[in-house]
């Protein structure tokens, strides 16, 4: 636990009081993890990419990015996944730095094709960064969503931003990482992870869906991904990739998140913040309210309210 928030002196200053306070502090860790994967018979792993990611539930980070890229097909495509780092010269021990993940393909499962697919470095903020090709991003998921008619309550997905923060451990002593949550229609949590990189935490949360085989395995249908900040281009096509047929977001989604949800078929909710929220795709996923197009529907302390128009739902 320590290793994903380590602690760092701070100065602490209190413009009220006139105070100067040196003191610990925990911060969210930021590292490089990167993810080789060897394809049999072959004796050496390639480099498919570097990310820059909070240490921890590195297999499930590694496994969910080759998912949700559509470089695998299943969970079941990886036969072995190992820790291979060189040892960390700042460890007394000699101890690997486990900074380096090695993902070996069961007999018969072609090697990833990274032609046209990001083989550069990430960072913790942008996914994107060091794609090939605009084209090679918006590829079509392998799963159809609108063969999963999964619908949501509004009630229950009001529920669950307030979820997602409760089950944040390393946010409560950081404040300082994305979450992201992997939910049933009837607002059961299935997976929950945390990351620097909003990206990072979609993947490590998909990861652990598809390695455990939550929701009945993959593609995961009947799912909501609940993501603690803003829904992305990318975090909609994760969310597609995976099967998953509803998408929410604590706060806005880019115009091309919701292209990109509408070309899909898959409901996705912003501004989702009790009493009200913000549906821009999907409509018919969410459900019994009825909407009123371009105005908030409900007063305060009434239902929840469920807009169709653009920009954030008023407070009340």
């Amino acid at each position: 636990m320590a290793r994903s928030s380590p602690r760092r002196p701070v100065l602490r200053l209190d413009a009220a009081l006139g105070t100067a306070v040196h003191r610990p502090d925990s911060l969210a860790a930021e590292e490089p993890l990167e993810v080789r994967v060897r394809a049999l018979p072959s004796p050496a792993a390639e480099p498919v990419v570097v990310t820059m990611r909070t240490p921890g539930d590195d297999v499930d980070l590694a496994l969910g990015f080759l998912l949700t890229e559509g470089l695998l097909a299943e969970a079941s495509d990886v036969a072995a996944a190992v820790h291979c780092g060189d040892p960390d010269p700042d460890d007394e021990h000699g101890l690997s730095s486990m900074n380096v993940i090695e993902l070996t393909l069961r007999p018969g499962v072609p090697a990833p094709d990274l032609e046209g697919r990001r083989t550069f470095g990430m960072t913790s903020a942008c996914g994107v960064c060091g794609t090939a090709s605009i084209d090679a991003v918006s590829r079509r998921s392998r799963h159809d969503l609108r063969e999963d008619p999964s619908g949501v309550d509004p009630a229950v997905l009001l529920s669950l931003p307030d979820r997602l923060r409760e089950a944040q451990r390393v946010f409560d002593r950081t404040g300082g990482l994305h979450a992201a949550g992997l939910f049933t229609t009837g607002g059961d949590l299935l997976a929950v992870a945390e990351d620097v990189g909003r990206h990072n935490a979609v993947d490590k949360v998909l990861g652990r869906a598809a390695r455990e085989g939550l929701a009945g395995g993959w593609p995961l249908r009947g799912t909501v991904l609940q993501v603690s900040g803003r829904a992305s281009f990318e975090l909609v096509q994760k969310a597609w990739c995976a099967g998953v047929p509803l998408m929410s977001a604590v706060s806005a989604p880019s115009s091309l998140a919701v292209d990109l949800a509408r070309r899909a078929g898959m409901g996705l909710a912003g501004f989702v913040r009790a009493p009200r929220l913000n549906v821009y795709a999907g409509e018919e996923r969410f459900g019994p309210l009825r909407p009123q197009a371009g105005a908030a529907a409900g007063a305060a302390g009434g239902p929840p309210a469920v807009t169709t128009g653009t920009g954030a739902p008023t407070t009340g």
